[in-house]
């Protein structure tokens, strides 16, 4: 099975991960044996039945016949052996259709699902989200209505936020929504980077938008509504695709530019409140992209790894040529990706362990901790895993050499689709601001306090323990310069990308060091270990490195306007 490396480090992650014991505490359940079925049942259907469709759906995409969309050749059939499985609805309720299991594990399955086609899980998150956010906060009828059918693959959903001119800007949202008098509403407006915005996978399509329904200008006159795409009698509901977008990647992955024309829609939660609404889809949405970075990135790596052993170059020039493996930029190139994605994993299993505590802490209190604790590492998931992504396929591709560049190799295509990661959901620089401005400012650095206590509570006195100690040193020094420039915010801003970098690679490191202490002996510990200490052999570098960016100001821009003379 080509997985099955992949397949035991996620369970070996899941066995040592870093609130495994506060989960089993809680009352989640976390039996070991039970949770590394589901893990290789998540393999074999990503590798056996969603892999192989994934070339063909980048070759062919997706086209728009008749004002509908219709997806590549054997797509519908991969849809629906997922969705039959139940793989949608992991850590939901059984009331509702779920299966009660834990985010994190969902968080695992996700990863090999993403290997096998990032294109493909862009509608099952989207789903899952969208079906959690009804279930919370939509009125019980309408979820009782949507949710089994969302969970049972037989509908799908779309989030609608952008515009043609109000794109992470949500406050300039310009599509209306109007009472009609009977309980429903009617919305007109234009929405773009729809995924899935339109497709033939699904009998009907909710779409979850953001649109104004009062007076007020910004955010404060948003609600929330679901729009679906056909009435109860199938007719259609108003709603139109404008074209799908020509994309460098994700070709499987129809991005849409929607109209909504006096389309009914459904009010979800309190009027005028509809980005506080939206926000718990959207959090699960940016936790979905850790899993997608970090599957993708494993599979580029597989791929490079594989071809280090087989190609054969250079060596004496009187013997036969040796495996590229045996070149030390190679080996280097190896486990710093290696290094990158293990560490990666944990950080992203442990974001969604928090937040599984957070749904079944005891008390308010723990409910704050574990809560502070997810905000502050879901950026690093997030942004991290996005461009960790990007990075090891451009490496992959590296190692492959001008092979990697041509299409008779799967680099390229990784390359390609994971270079969005790091745009949507909120880019590089959005996530940066915000751990700064909200994290560390407006929070006093909480979440950040309360992890570096975790961290701390594993380090013991030994030599990858001092190296991390010294990243926390940087850490803190930077973080107290950040709370120091609250007053010029420019400055900390110049910085904001690289204490983001500083705080993914404290959070990396202490993944780094749980793995060489609580990994075991085994063949897949000697593995993760490998990567491990490379990373932390390097950690102190680039650590530093990330520090001095932090704190070097905005002056370095202020000849920004040159640029245009």
């Amino acid at each position: 099975m080509e997985y099955q490396s992949h397949i035991d480090a996620l369970c070996r992650h899941l066995e040592i991960g870093p609130f495994r014991d506060a989960l089993e505490m809680a009352g989640c359940e976390s039996d070991a044996d039970t949770w590394r079925a589901i893990v290789e049942e998540a393999g074999r259907l990503s590798e056996e039945v969603v892999a192989p469709v994934d070339r063909v759906m980048d070759r062919q995409g997706a086209r728009l016949v008749d004002g509908r969309v219709v997806t590549a050749e054997g797509h519908l059939a991969a849809w629906q052996a997922y969705a039959q499985g139940g793989w949608i609805g992991l850590p939901l309720p059984e009331e509702r259709g779920g299966m009660g299991l834990p985010l994190v594990l969902q968080t695992a399955c996700e990863e090999l699902i993403n290997r096998a086609s990032p294109a493909f899980a862009m509608l099952a998150t989207p789903n899952r989200t969208a079906a959690q956010l009804l279930a919370e906060a939509g009125p019980d009828e309408l979820a009782s209505e949507w949710v089994p059918r969302l969970l049972a693959g037989e509908w799908g959903g779309t989030i609608c936020i952008s515009e043609p001119d109000a794109g992470s800007d949500v406050g300039r949202i310009r599509t209306r929504a109007v009472a009609d008098g009977c309980g429903g509403w009617r919305i007109t407006g234009e929405k773009c980077w729809i995924s899935f915005g339109d497709h033939d996978l699904t009998a009907r399509i909710g779409h979850f938008m953001l649109a104004r329904s009062g007076s007020e200008s910004g955010v404060r006159g948003l609600s929330l509504f679901l729009v679906p795409d056909r009435d109860e009698n199938g007719l259609r509901n108003g709603v139109f695709v404008r074209r799908i977008e020509e994309k460098l990647g994700l070709h499987g992955s129809p991005t849409c530019a929607m109209g909504f024309e006096d389309a009914r829609g459904y009010l979800i939660g309190v009027e005028g409140r509809g980005l506080q609404t939206l926000f718990h889809m959207m959090l699960r949405m940016r936790l979905s992209c850790g899993p997608q970075g970090i599957g993708v990135a494993t599979g580029a790596f597989e791929s490079g790894l594989r071809y280090s052993r087989e190609r054969r170059q250079g060596g004496r020039p009187d013997e036969p040529p040796v495996p590229i493996a045996e070149h030390v930029d190679v080996q280097r190139m190896l486990l710093q990706m290696a290094g990158r994605i293990e560490t990666a994993r944990g950080v992203s299993l442990a974001c969604a362990a928090a937040l599984d505590l957070v749904a079944c802490a005891p008390d308010a209190e723990a409910r704050a901790h574990w809560s502070s604790v997810a905000q502050f590492l879901l950026p690093l998931v997030k942004d991290g895993a996005a461009r960790l992504a990007f990075d090891v396929s451009s490496m992959a591709l590296q190692v492959f050499g001008g092979a990697g560049y041509t299409r008779e190799w799967p680099v390229e295509q990784r390359l390609r689709d994971a270079r969005v990661f790091a745009v949507f959901e909120g880019t590089t620089g959005m996530q940066a601001t915000d751990l700064v401005h909200r994290r560390i400012w407006r929070e006093e650095g909480e979440g950040l306090a309360r992890f570096l206590a975790m961290v701390r509570a594993d380090m013991c006195d030994d030599e990858p323990s001092r190296l991390l100690a010294g990243s926390i040193a940087s850490l803190e020094r930077v973080t107290q310069e950040m709370d120091g420039l609250r007053d010029t915010p420019r400055d900390a801003d110049a910085g904001a990308v690289a204490y983001l970098d500083l705080c993914a690679m404290v959070a990396s490191g202490w993944i780094a060091l749980r793995i060489l202490h609580r990994a075991g002996d085994d063949g897949v510990a000697r593995r993760m270990k490998s990567a491990a200490a490379c990373f932390l052999a390097e950690l102190p570098i680039h650590s530093a490195a990330a520090a001095d960016l932090a704190c070097l100001g905005a002056e370095r821009l202020e000849d920004f306007g040159q640029l245009f003379d």
